[in-house]
């Protein structure tokens, strides 16, 4: 790495997105990412497809246990 960049000639908000949507990377101990691999490929679906349902079916008991907490 240099000491010193030169940022004279930048542009600022040259790649800034205001509608730009970001992916929340999740990491998953290699316990569950194996069980979950292995589920989904007996399954013939994507990871993310069975992580996605298993959240979802969370969030619909938790609101339906306490709807003050959903967010809409």
């Amino acid at each position: 790495m240099k000491d010193e960049y030169d940022f004279s000639r930048g542009e600022r908000g040259k790649f800034y997105r205001s509608n730009a949507e970001l992916n929340i990377p999740v990491y998953l101990e290699p316990d569950v990412a194996r069980f979950v691999q292995e589920l989904a490929r007996a399954k013939n679906l994507a990871v993310e497809t069975i992580v996605n349902e298993w959240i979802r079916q969370d969030i619909a008991l938790i609101e339906a246990r306490n709807p003050a907490i959903s967010p809409q």
